[in-house]
């Protein structure tokens, strides 16, 4: 059996190309670089949704929220070996009324509810590691402000430093990707080919404390 990683995101896991308005192939999306680089002994499943959020129902929207949707999800996947979850960019939206605090509470009692489910190898927790995405780069409200709404990139600027502090408690892995990876520069709030790759490569060296061999 394949060792199985659950990649649990938004639509930067998707692999939304906002130039096409389209997704990315794959060869081009992180996970499917990734999955390159792990070779054939693991698989990767792409659970990324355009729009999900956290914790919080989306009144536009239907079925965003990520903490309704986690447990069936690694159930269904289980055995796995592995949860990487990376949202926080849509939580930033105006008409959620988050702080950059309340956005890395809701990540963090997300990442808590994989750790509680026995979606691991014989049925114990999986683990997790938590990945604060790239900052929105403050044009991003020329092109998308009537959406998102404002401070969203204020928000997504001060999340990788509350996330860090709130999982540290926890003992959950975390990985930073403020100044090393960057969103593209059509919305400003989405990877372009360049910014998949670096991530990819980011993850890869970032979980290879957790893919030792099994004793």
């Amino acid at each position: 059996m394949k060792r199985r990683i659950v990649c649990f995101g938004d639509s930067n896991t998707w692999g939304y190309d906002a130039k096409t308005m389209g997704r990315f192939p794959e060869g081009v999306r992180w996970t499917s670089l990734l999955a390159e680089r792990l070779g054939e002994e693991f698989q990767i499943v792409e659970e990324g949704l355009p729009g999900r959020t956290s914790v919080v129902d989306d009144p536009l929207f239907e079925g965003l929220n990520g903490y309704t949707y986690l447990h069936p999800c690694l159930m269904s996947h289980a055995p796995i070996e592995l949860v990487v979850i990376m949202l926080g960019t849509n939580d930033t939206k105006e008409r959620f009324n988050l702080t950059a605090y309340n956005i890395a509470q809701g990540i963090t009692r997300l990442s808590l509810k994989a750790k509680d489910t026995t979606a691991g190898i014989k049925g114990q927790s999986p683990n997790v590691l938590v990945i604060a995405p790239p900052p929105i780069g403050k044009e991003y409200y020329e092109v998308v402000g009537k959406s998102m709404g404002k401070e969203c990139d204020r928000k997504s600027e001060k999340l990788p430093e509350y996330l860090k502090e709130l999982l540290e408690i926890q003992n959950i892995e975390f990985l930073n990707t403020n100044r090393l990876v960057p969103m593209n520069t059509v919305d400003y709030m989405h990877l372009d080919e360049k910014g998949h790759k670096l991530l990819a490569s980011l993850v890869y060296e970032k979980m290879k404390s957790f893919l030792q061999e099994e004793k």
